[in-house]
């Protein structure tokens, strides 16, 4: 009988492979990291080559640890990095170049092309998205346009497109011997080119983009058997049956399946995800409207986001360029030795700001230095940081949905920084929640396959088995919290319009 689901989660570091049972424990994982290769400013890029063969080895080493083999795992759940876009030749399986990262900006041009004579809102009534080199589309459009040969190879018909779910489960189903070439409807939406409503490509905004249809992939729900594992591959007729993007993952991960529930996952940028039921809400503030999921051929269910470019990557950043210290968790170590920021504040605008502001011409900063201020108050800022964004985000989210949050569900490698967690509290004024599980969005994708097959009998399963492990009360006073949010807010403002026109990055 198989008894286990095994989950793939592609992330921008790492891709992991967890092995859940009924319970939705974590029986065993698997973990490798790839290199992040910055050719240029403003750029960023993966092999798509290293993150399939790191995939694999993920498998085999969960598999290995949980003493499983293929003929135990009841399905395959897939989540991954979102907007990040490989296209590749259908008969050779080799990708043109490198995958371009949701957090390159070098579609800057292309994006500032595409807004100049209606503006970035251009789609947004479509898609749910404002122009921004951020989704997938503009990123395509590079490609075609700057890669030799590769736009008279997609005229041609012999060029794929996908995020990196698709390009997974095209490898995981055969590659060029019958790989299937789908995406699902969360990681759709955020191409920029799939029509909110009608779950489908909108052919007049892939013909703006001189996109093909036919490099496309066929747009399916989060939860069906969409193929099975190849038959060489390690999990030979292993139904493949859940894909979510990440953050969608980690929200039905978090059970947030009622109008109004809100989950926010800290990781390498942070994405706070508001439920908004059957109907999209279209933001006056700075969010995106995106899918949420759909389970088989039951409606869609539609979310508002706040994306976030930079939160933990700030920390890697302080830990690679900058040496401050030698394991990512020691910034919190350093950060405890100070009360307070010392006055200082970084601004991580290092893609561009996201929600709400949507500024691709800011730039990061660190601001209010005094010769007071040490690298103890520089990475207690940084952690400060990540709050205020969600702090900003989360304004934008009452403000649309006139509903107040009442508390947050969080998830996410940077929910293990106590200090953070609790300073999170304190500025949104709610309580903050972490689960037991805080791999929700391998859980999530889990989830959706085990649904897809009976594994688990449908979402109240989802709501059973999800537990609160620990709670943050605010604690700070009014005064103080306001104060330190006004002087985030004007440190914000000094980041504006650094990037000129004339700059390509």
């Amino acid at each position: 009988m198989t008894q286990f689901i095994l989950s793939i989660d592609q992330g921008t570091t790492s891709s992991r492979a967890i092995v859940f049972d009924h319970s939705a424990s974590i029986v065993a994982s698997g973990q490798l990291e790839h290199r992040q290769h910055f050719p240029r400013a403003g750029w960023v890029e993966h092999d798509a080559i290293e993150i399939w063969d790191n995939v694999r080895q993920a498998v085999g080493l969960a598999l290995t640890r949980a003493n499983l083999t293929h003929t135990d795992i009841a399905a395959v759940g897939l989540t991954n990095q979102r907007e990040t876009t490989v296209v590749w030749n259908r008969h050779t399986g080799i990708p043109v170049c490198r995958a371009i990262v949701w957090q390159d900006t070098r579609t800057q041009r292309i994006v500032a092309e595409l807004a100049r004579e209606h503006g970035v809102d251009r789609y947004k009534s479509a898609v749910g998205l404002p122009l921004a080199t951020y989704f997938a589309g503009p990123k395509v459009r590079w490609i075609l346009d700057n890669i030799p040969g590769a736009r008279e190879s997609a005229d041609n018909g012999d060029l794929l497109f996908g995020t990196m779910d698709t390009w997974i489960l095209w490898n995981l189903t055969g590659g060029v011997d019958g790989g299937i070439h789908v995406t699902d409807v969360t990681n759709a939406s955020r191409t920029m080119l799939m029509g909110l409503e009608s779950l489908a490509w909108d052919e007049s905004i892939v013909a703006d983009l001189g996109i093909p249809l036919s490099m496309l992939p066929e747009i399916r729900s989060s939860a069906e058997v969409y193929g099975f594992g190849r038959e060489h591959g390690m999990l030979p007729g292993v139904p493949i049956a859940g894909v979510l993007g990440d953050q969608q993952a980690a929200t039905f991960g978090q059970a947030c399946f009622r109008e109004g529930m809100a989950k926010n996952t800290y990781g390498t940028g942070n994405f706070l995800l508001l439920n908004t039921g059957e109907t999209p809400v279209h933001s006056q503030n700075g969010l995106i409207t995106t899918v949420c999921y759909q389970i088989g051929d039951a409606p869609a269910v539609y979310a508002l986001e706040g994306s976030i470019a930079v939160t933990g990557s700030l920390v890697q950043w302080l830990r690679d360029n900058m040496g401050m210290f030698a394991d990512a968790p020691d910034v919190e170590t350093l950060a405890r030795e100070v009360d307070d920021n010392g006055g200082a504040y970084f601004v991580p605008a290092f893609s561009g700001l996201f929600a709400p502001y949507w500024r691709p011409d800011a730039r990061g900063a660190l601001l209010g230095l005094t010769r007071f201020v040490t690298k103890q108050h520089v990475a207690r800022a940084a952690l400060e940081a990540t709050a205020f964004q969600t702090r900003e985000v989360v304004a934008a989210m009452n403000a649309d949905s006139g509903i107040p949050l009442a508390e947050l569900r969080v998830d996410g490698g940077m929910v293990a920084n106590e200090l953070l967690m609790q300073f999170q509290a304190d500025q949104l004024g709610v309580d903050v929640l972490r689960p037991t599980v805080i791999e929700t969005t391998a859980l999530g994708a889990a989830y959706a396959a085990g649904i897809a097959v009976g594994f688990w009998d449908g979402q109240e399963s989802v709501t059973e088995n999800w537990s609160e492990a620990q709670r943050w009360t605010p604690s700070m006073p009014v005064a103080e919290r306001e104060k330190l949010f006004r002087n985030w807010k004007k440190a914000v403002s000094r980041t504006f319009s650094w990037v000129d026109d004339d700059v390509d990055a």
